[in-house]
Parts: C-alpha cells; sequence; structure tokens
C-alpha cells in the first residue's frame, strides 16, 4: 500500500511540471514534452518530433535523444510512454516493434521518477475526448448528434489497433482490446477465397492479416495468386499508390476488399461495444485513401447487420488523421490514474 501511495503521490506531483509523453507504434515514435493545462483537462505540447523507429537502435535511445535536445531547460522527472503491444515483466511486448523495449532500461538511463505504459490505441482512445468535428472527416454521417455511451476508436497502421473509450466522473476510462486479433470473417464468397489463399502460409489468419499495412500487402499478394498475375508490388505504400491510380486490377481489387472488410470489422465492434457514441478510425493507411474510402462499400458492409441496422445508422463514423493524439492521450491516461511502473 505504500509503495502504491507513493506512486499516486509522484503523479500528482507531475501535475504542475512538463513531462515526456511518447507514442511509439511500429514505424514512428511521436515523442512529446507536455504540461498540463489543468482548468480545461488538456495539454499544452511545448516541444514535439516525430522519429522513423527503424533509425534508431531502441527506444531509449530515441527518449535520450529528445530529452538531449531540451537543453537542461527542463528537468524531465516523468514519462508516460503509449505502445503498441502490452506490458510483461520487464518488457513491452508486440512483434510489429522494430526492437525490445525494456521498462527498466528507461527508467533508469534517464534517471525517472516515474514511468507509465499503457497500449497506443488506448492512448489515442482517450485523446479522442478532446477532438472537435472539424479536426476530422466525416465517413458516415448521422441525422442526430451522437448519443451519449461508448466510443469505438480503432485503425489499421503497421498492426490494427482498438479501443473503447467509456465516459465517466470525474475522467472518462479506457478499455483496452486486441480486437484485431480476432479470426477474419469474409463475408463474400471472394473474401471466403482470400481468406483459403491467406491460410495456406499461416495457422492463424486474424484481421490484423489482412487490416493493416502488411495486411493490405497480404491481400495484394493473395489476390494476384487468384487472378494468376504477378504480385509486383512489396509495400503498402505502393499498393495504394498502384490502387489509386487505376494501374494494377489486384492492387485496385486489394484495396476495395480492404474496403470492404474494415466496414464489416468496424460494424462487428460497433455492435459489440454498443458504441453509442460513435466511431473514430485512425491508422497510417487510412487518412491516405480517405475519398477512397468514402465512395467504398465501407457504409455497405457497415450497416449489413441484419436486424441491428437500425441501431448502426445511429452511429457516425469519423475519420482523424493519428497526429500528436497518442502523445496526448498517454499524458492524460498518466495523470489521470495510469499505473506507473
Amino acid at each position: 500500500m505504500g509503495e502504491q501511495a507513493n506512486k499516486r503521490e509522484a503523479v500528482r506531483t507531475a501535475r504542475a511540471e512538463a513531462f515526456i509523453a511518447a507514442d511509439v507504434g511500429g514505424t514512428h515514435a511521436r515523442i512529446g514534452l507536455v504540461r498540463p493545462e489543468l482548468a480545461g483537462g488538456t495539454f499544452e505540447v511545448l516541444r514535439y518530433e516525430r522519429y522513423a523507429c527503424a533509425d534508431w537502435p531502441s527506444l531509449t535511445a530515441v527518449l535520450k535523444d529528445f530529452v538531449g535536445h531540451l537543453e537542461g531547460q527542463f528537468a524531465v522527472q516523468h514519462c508516460a510512454v503509449a505502445s503498441a503491444g502490452y506490458v510483461l515483466g520487464d518488457a513491452i511486448v508486440n512483434e510489429n516493434l522494430p526492437w525490445p523495449v525494456s521498462i527498466v532500461d528507461i527508467r533508469e538511463t534517464l534517471h525517472l521518477a516515474g514511468l507509465s505504459v499503457v497500449n497506443d490505441f488506448e492512448a489515442v482512445a482517450y485523446a479522442c475526448q478532446f477532438l472537435r468535428d472539424h479536426e476530422t472527416t466525416a465517413i458516415i454521417e448521422t441525422a442526430a448528434a451522437p448519443a451519449a455511451g461508448p466510443i469505438l476508436v480503432m485503425g489499421p497502421g503497421t498492426g490494427l489497433g482498438s479501443a473503447v473509450l467509456l465516459p465517466g466522473k470525474p475522467h472518462a476510462t479506457v478499455l483496452p482490446t486486441e480486437a484485431g486479433q480476432i479470426s477474419l470473417a469474409p463475408g463474400t464468397p471472394r473474401e471466403a477465397a482470400i481468406l483459403a489463399e491467406l491460410a495456406k502460409s499461416r495457422d492463424y489468419v486474424s484481421y490484423e492479416t489482412a487490416l493493416s499495412g502488411p495486411g493490405l500487402v497480404n491481400l495484394y499478394q493473395a489476390i494476384s495468386t487468384l487472378r494468376g498475375t504477378p504480385a509486383t508490388l512489396a509495400e503498402p505504400a505502393a499498393v495504394t499508390t498502384a490502387a489509386l491510380a487505376g494501374t494494377d486490377p489486384a492492387a485496385v481489387e486489394a484495396l476495395d476488399v480492404f474496403c470492404g472488410l474494415l466496414g464489416s470489422f468496424v460494424g462487428d465492434l460497433a455492435m459489440l461495444y454498443g458504441a453509442r457514441g460513435g466511431v473514430f478510425l485512425a491508422g497510417g493507411i487510412l487518412p491516405q485513401v480517405r475519398e477512397y474510402l468514402a465512395t467504398s462499400s465501407f457504409a455497405d458492409r457497415f450497416f449489413n447487420k441484419g436486424v441491428m441496422r437500425a441501431f448502426l445508422q445511429q452511429v457516425p463514423v469519423r475519420l482523424m488523421d493519428h497526429g500528436q493524439l497518442g502523445v496526448i492521450g498517454a499524458a492524460g491516461l498518466y495523470l489521470h490514474g495510469s499505473s506507473a511502473h
């Protein structure tokens, strides 16, 4: 009990100080120096940098570089990390990260009094309560404003993240999930054939296998095989570019299947969590294809849930750019009750 009380006191002390908040994905690490704006419950981002993870040997090295550029202006004692994966002992476990992460190494190298680690989409979900409509793009609009209730946040990037914001007093809480690891469920005969092709080289096919950056490439390769054409594209950006330009029929179909599967999956999650407060889509892929997504089969598949269509017609779906949301969410969760390590 004494140790926990000391941790809570350290967090309370951090309320008046600037501290580091980090949002770490498989491709980029976004690091911010933040200071609480206590009156509004939000944060002022004093400094912000985005690092390419592949260019650095460890997360500790990234954070050390960021602190080094503060030039001694701030005595940073606290750090909040939002990372893909989950905490197991001293490590953050996730196969999408380019390196292993040691919590002890970060704390000792930076001489931290407090360190918090949460899931990256948990942080993005927490931050979405601060979004305004003009900061997002409507994918599915509703006649009435969203009702009070759970808000689903999910999106494809290096992996497929998902979390649920649960409104409450004095602060909202977040339910982290591993929904991306649910078994992929085809909705059309063509998707069933694609699933069968994907299953030839895997013991298990999750939604993340199809709905992520690597997943888009997986779809493209499977569709190329089914079409009997060579798969000449190996990167998600290349598949997206070819699909939008219409230069590769397999890429066009891959992006179309991607959007349809995404709509079906988001509809399933909205029903599962009773997301009356709406859905926010994030991730590294969707902002690049926002216009395509809005005219794709996404909405038809989202609504195609039998007797639940009427419920889903009351659930707005909006697309947001990731930006600094993970940094802000990591900071908010740290100050509002996230456990310290």
